[in-house]
Order: C-alpha cells, then structure tokens, then sequence
C-alpha cells in the first residue's frame, strides 16, 4: 500500500572543482539518508509514545530516481537533477550517497557558500514508501517504523533542521579536475538509474 509522500533529513558538504574560470564547478557531496540510524520522529503528548523510524538496509535498491532534483528546504530552489546528470545518487554500506553540481544560480550560489561556510550541514529526502514494517514496545511506549523499501524519492535537499542527525553535506575544493574520467563516470551512474 502506497502512502503519501515524505520527508527525511540527512548531512552534505561542497568542493569547489577548478579547470579554468570558465568551467569551474561547485561540488556538494553528503549522505540524504543514513541506514540503521534510529532516530526518534515525535514524542507524543497524548499518548506518551516515543514514535522512532529506522532505514533499513537495502531500502533503496529496487529506487526510481529518475526525476529527483536537489532543493533547498524542499522549496522550489532546484539546483541540480539526476536526468541532466548535474544530481547523482548512489547506496553504498552507509547509505544514499549525493553527489551533485550546484546550479551557477543566485540560489545555487547561495547554497553553496552556506554549506562552505559550515551554516548548512544536513540533508533531507522526499520519498514514498513500498514497504514497511512495525514494533510495539508497550512497556516502554516505543513505537518504531522500518522503512524496508522506498518506491520512489522526489528531492533530496539541504536542509536546516534535519530529521536524522546523521546526515551530511559539505563542499571539496579538489584542485584540477580530471574532465574525462568524471564525464565517463557520469554516463555510467546515469544508465544504471535509467534501467533502475
């Protein structure tokens, strides 16, 4: 049974990769979902459950990705997309890794030096889940949700409150930049998320 869209939040970083002033990219990497992570969702008031969510691992391997943009607070700021390949994702024994190339936008640029500066270090994604299963601590008023598998994401954003503390992102400044490896890593992730 599918559910309506939601939300997680995860941490990046950007780099700053120069070829020439003309090419020069603003790279962000950084985790927007982190597996195994328990983090707590709410405490309830009313019923003094503490209600907990875990990514289990593996939850992203059956993933559409196809039309995933990069947002800011999941506003309407797109900076990057996995169909141009400026946005790439990637599950690794972390989690779902982010890659992308800031758009060289007022918004993209503002972004960038925010995550450069330290102000912003967290992600967050937008998803709908495929399959999910549950556990009842009635004694201890635990309720914990596991995300077994995510159907679809929409956005992973950069966020300023995330709801997983474990997510990253930061900025790189990598020097000279190898153009014809990355371009040929590029196609590769990109027909491994179009046969996704």
């Amino acid at each position: 049974m599918k559910k309506g869209k939601e939300y997680r939040t995860m941490e990046i970083r950007a780099m700053l990769l120069e070829a020439s002033e003309e090419t020069q990219t603003r790279m962000i990497e950084g985790y927007a979902a982190v597996f195994e992570e328990e983090t707590i969702m709410y405490v309830s008031d009313y019923s003094g459950y503490t209600y907990k969510e875990v990514i289990a691992r593996g939850a992203f391997d059956n993933t559409d990705f196809t039309h995933c943009v990069l947002n800011y607070n999941h506003g309407g700021m797109m900076m990057a997309r996995t169909q141009s390949g400026t946005l790439r994702l990637a599950t690794d024994s972390r989690g779902l890794k982010v890659e992308a190339d800031m758009a060289n936008t007022s918004n993209g640029n503002d972004v960038y030096e925010l995550i450069k500066r330290g102000d912003l270090s967290k992600m967050s994604f937008a998803f709908t889940v495929a399959k999910e299963s549950e556990t009842v601590d009635r004694e201890n008023k635990i309720y914990t949700r596991y995300i077994e598998q995510v159907d679809r994401v929409y956005d992973v954003s950069i966020v300023d409150n995330p709801a997983y503390e474990g997510t990253t992102v930061a900025s790189r400044d990598r020097g000279a930049r190898d153009w014809a490896h990355e371009k040929e890593q590029r196609k590769r992730l990109l027909l491994k998320l179009r046969t996704m």
